[in-house]
């Protein structure tokens, strides 16, 4: 894979003759989805929706992306790629978003591509200015850390956009322990993820400016392979740990994980 080209239906152009593509992402509390125009590998966010409501996933979603096309002034058929936030993320609310996604791109018959949404948070969280992937000095690394449930955080770390940890699901204590040299070496140039799950590991820096997966953020992840017009990998989501009704049936039926 990663040769051939994927048919598209519909224009494909957005407002300044990009590629029109729909991001999806329910791997944190929030709902996030919105349709960005892609023009020579730059992001044009033309809508946007943001819903922190957990319980809510599979309520919104459909209406959210209804308004995000009514906004940008594209329909359904103008749309040529999918891109969908795959995790980590707990299990029930990352399905909804991949479900739906994934539905979206097999009923138009366009691609859906997958992401890691925290590969999305670390791309909005970097600074452009600084990042130089040809440079032989070390770049401040970026954290990225979000809400595991179960007292446990998913958290990745990279340099210059490139994740070089992660994604991993772990106690917060055992990250602060794991990254304390750093930390304190100054070598985290920024935050990206949930503020008091970033406290909990020994962030003492800004607070992150951003909390969750964004469009831009989604969509520039993807866009080198959705411009080269790529055939996507299947979406696999990033669960890091198995469905807490899986792990709940196994423990009365005295099944070690």
């Amino acid at each position: 894979m990663g040769e051939r080209r994927m048919s598209r239906v519909g224009s494909g152009r957005g407002p300044t003759g990009g590629q029109v593509v729909l991001a999806v992402d329910t791997a944190t509390d929030s709902v996030v989805t919105g349709i960005a125009e892609l023009a020579g590998g730059e992001v044009r966010v033309l809508a946007e929706r943001v819903v922190a409501d957990h319980r809510r996933h599979a309520e919104l979603l459909t209406t959210l992306i209804a308004e995000s096309l009514a906004e940008s002034g594209c329909a359904r058929d103008d749309l040529t790629a999918v891109v969908v936030g795959c995790g980590p993320g707990p299990f029930t609310g990352l399905r909804v978003g991949m479900a739906t996604g994934s539905g979206f791109a097999d009923a138009l018959g366009i691609p859906a591509h997958g992401v890691c949404s925290l590969d999305a948070l670390a791309h909005e969280s970097s600074d452009p200015e600084t990042d130089d992937p040809e440079s032989d000095d070390p770049a401040p690394r970026t954290l990225v850390v979000t809400d595991a449930r179960r007292r446990e955080v998913y958290w990745a770390v990279y340099d210059n956009d490139r994740r070089r940890r992660g994604p991993e699901v772990t106690a917060p204590a055992v990250v602060a322990d794991e990254l304390a040299a750093d930390l304190a070496a100054g070598r985290f140039g920024a935050a990206a993820g949930s503020a008091p799950h970033l406290d909990l590991v020994g962030w003492t820096g800004a607070p992150p400016a951003v909390t969750v997966p964004t469009v831009r953020g989604l969509v520039a992840v993807a866009g080198p392979d959705i411009v080269a017009g790529l055939d996507p990998e299947p979406l696999v989501p990033l669960y890091l740990r198995r469905p807490d009704a899986v792990e709940q049936k196994d423990r009365r039926s005295g099944v070690r994980p």
